[in-house]
């Protein structure tokens, strides 16, 4: 056996002595609690104003078609509010907290999913995704998925806490200090007047992009096509043309009533025309999208990165919305961006809830994730209960800083806090 000479020998020490100490790897920390709950408050409501319906599929019925809307605004008065959150706690001390979330999602955690979860390694957030959709056959979509969604993002909360940072840093970092927001319009009138009015404030607000709701569909016949026609111009003539204006049919029409709204709308150059058509109507969005150069918008109802990789597939789409509530949490919205990243697609969530998407888009290229979704009137009392409510200024909205998605609670908001049951 040769012997290394001294010299050798100071090399091979120097070397060992510069790396860095053997460590245990951290401990799991075992999920030990699930425990959903509801807030109770009270906050002041102005009734018969901002309540425009939009279009729904039931409307092609006559009884189910609603009155035309004119706004009635009564005197202020305080209502009840509530809302829903979920918290995990492990052994090792450490909690993740997410909220809203919606009864449905609720009431399948409560019964099917809170026993599933225990014991397993709050950390291992890929696992226990993975284990929960395998864990059932319905699990794939609909009201599973939106519980699987809310138990991964709070898992996402979890480890922000624990690893200190929040969730867009353990994403891989933020690409921009702020996030531009788009305002969505839902329940202002849409009678043209009023509606310009309203774009033309939202303007001066910040917001360089607004969705608008339509109110007509095939069940008004060709009124409806001129209705919703008449209502692109207007917000073109109240914005002008440095506005992006983008127009959401809520599943609601047919592929004749969108091709001929889209050849009278084409001129006014909107940014996306969206969910047309039920999501299992494929072939109608591919349709849809050849007919028109207006691009076409949807997936706020594709459940998972399979649903999406179909119509991206089929090249059905140019803007996926898949809303992490509902298609799998943080870490499936992730999966989904990669998918439209490589297809040349961009994802711009849809915008039930903002925590979740918000810190996604912020990891996310600009290219691929440009904009979150923030509705404008149901923002205003979602985050009710929460200390730092999620909210733009100028139309962007600054990244938080806090760990995790960085939800605390207002205790002089909350009248009465006890356990949900289903």
């Amino acid at each position: 056996m040769e012997v290394p000479d001294p010299v050798q020998r100071r090399s091979f020490l120097t070397l060992f002595s510069s790396l860095p100490a053997f460590t245990a790897p951290p401990a799991p920390h075992r999920i030990t609690s699930v425990e959903l709950f509801r807030l109770h408050g009270r906050r002041a409501v102005t009734p018969g104003a901002d309540a425009q319906y939009q279009v729904q599929p039931l409307h092609i019925y006559p009884e189910y078609r609603p009155k035309p809307y004119r706004d009635d605004p009564q005197p202020p008065r305080e209502a009840s509010v509530s809302a829903i959150y979920l918290a995990i706690r492990t052994d090792q001390g450490s909690e993740g907290l997410y909220g809203p979330i919606d009864r449905e999602a609720a009431i399948l955690i409560e019964t099917q999913l809170k026993n599933f979860v225990l014991g397993k390694d709050a950390m291992a957030v890929e696992t226990v995704w993975d284990l929960l959709y395998r864990s059932n056959r319905h699990y794939r979509s609909s009201h599973p998925m939106m519980a699987i969604s809310a138990i991964d993002n709070c898992l996402w909360d979890l480890r922000g806490r624990v690893l200190h940072a929040p969730v867009y840093r353990l994403l891989g970092g933020p690409t921009r200090s702020s996030v531009e927001a788009y305002g969505s319009a839902l329940g202002y009138s849409v009678e043209p007047d009023a509606a310009g009015k309203r774009a033309a404030d939202l303007k001066q607000q910040g917001f360089r992009h607004q969705k608008w709701f339509f109110a007509h569909g095939p069940g008004d016949g060709p009124e409806g096509v001129r209705r919703c026609a008449d209502l692109v111009f207007a917000l073109r003539l109240a914005v002008g043309q440095d506005v992006d204006l983008m127009f959401d049919a809520f599943m609601g029409w047919t592929l004749d009533f969108a091709i001929a709204w889209a050849r009278r709308a084409e001129p006014h150059h909107p940014r996306w025309i969206e969910e047309a058509f039920p999501p299992d109507q494929l072939d109608s969005f591919i349709a849809l999208r050849r007919a028109t150069s207006i691009p076409v918008a949807s997936g706020e109802h594709l459940y998972n990165r399979w649903e999406v990789k179909r119509y991206l597939d089929a090249q059905a789409i140019s803007v996926v919305q898949a809303d992490p509530e509902w298609c799998g949490g943080v870490s499936e919205l992730v999966k989904i961006c990669h998918l439209a990243a490589a297809a040349g697609v961009q994802v711009v969530p849809h915008g039930h809830s903002l925590h979740a998407a918000l810190h996604v888009v912020a990891a996310q290229p600009p290219a691929v994730c440009p904009l979150v979704e923030y509705l404008i009137l149901k923002m205003r009392s979602y985050y009710f209960f929460e200390q730092r409510q999620p909210a733009p200024a100028g139309g962007r909205i600054e990244l938080p800083d806090a760990p995790g998605f960085g939800i605390e609670f207002d205790p002089s908001k909350i009248e009465k806090r006890e356990p949900f049951r289903p």
